[in-house]
């Protein structure tokens, strides 16, 4: 297992990294898993910088038959997710999800799925700039003998999300121009000025 708080306090180990954008870098960029199942964001906040690093990276792994899965907050009272994050996601392929109401998916969870195992890391750090490598966060990175060990399943905790009976919305690639689906409705745009976000 691998302790970091960020950024630069204090960290486990020296491979570890100094910020949880070098924890992801380690288990999302590596060539060789690049096309091999399933990539996992869960965050309440997410803005475009969250994801800057990782979307030429996100692209080509769909593009080799790889997915993946994201679960983003949207409200439409408070700024929590943009329009910009979902409509970088969806262009990479992946499955995007938006939960309505504020303050009720909180979680930050980031992880993958394949064929040689599970990983999940679990932090304080939204999927924002900030939350990547500014903000005092701290993460904590299991790896795929501790994940086995706790019994830990993705798809069982996505699996009890979706029958929580929560308001949440599947945006499409295809509705990315016309935004039809009323999900896009609880998304901040981040091209207009407004008052300080909670990231």
């Amino acid at each position: 297992m691998e302790f970091l708080f960020q950024p630069g306090v204090y960290a486990t180990s020296s491979s570890t990294g100094t910020t949880l954008l070098d924890m992801l870098e380690r288990m999302w960029l590596p060539e060789h898993h690049t096309g091999e199942g399933t990539f996992y964001i869960i965050s309440g906040f997410a803005n475009y910088n969250g994801g800057l690093r990782f979307y030429p990276s996100f692209s080509k792994h769909t593009d080799r038959g790889g997915r993946i899965f994201a679960i983003i907050s949207g409200s439409s009272t408070r700024q929590l997710s943009s329009l910009q994050v979902a409509e970088a996601l969806l262009g990479c392929g992946a499955d995007l999800f938006v939960v309505n109401r504020k303050r009720l998916l909180h979680a930050k969870c980031y992880g993958t799925a394949n064929k040689h195992g599970q990983e999940l890391i679990v932090t304080s750090g939204n999927f924002t700039g900030q939350g990547m490598s500014q903000n005092a966060e701290s993460s904590i990175k299991l790896t795929q003998n501790d994940v086995a060990a706790m019994g830990f399943s993705w798809e069982q905790l996505l699996s009890g999300i979706f029958t929580q009976g929560w308001d949440i919305y599947n945006l499409k690639k295809s509705d990315t121009k016309r935004k039809r689906n009323p999900g896009w409705a609880l998304l901040y745009d981040e091209t207009l000025k407004a008052g300080t976000l909670e990231t």
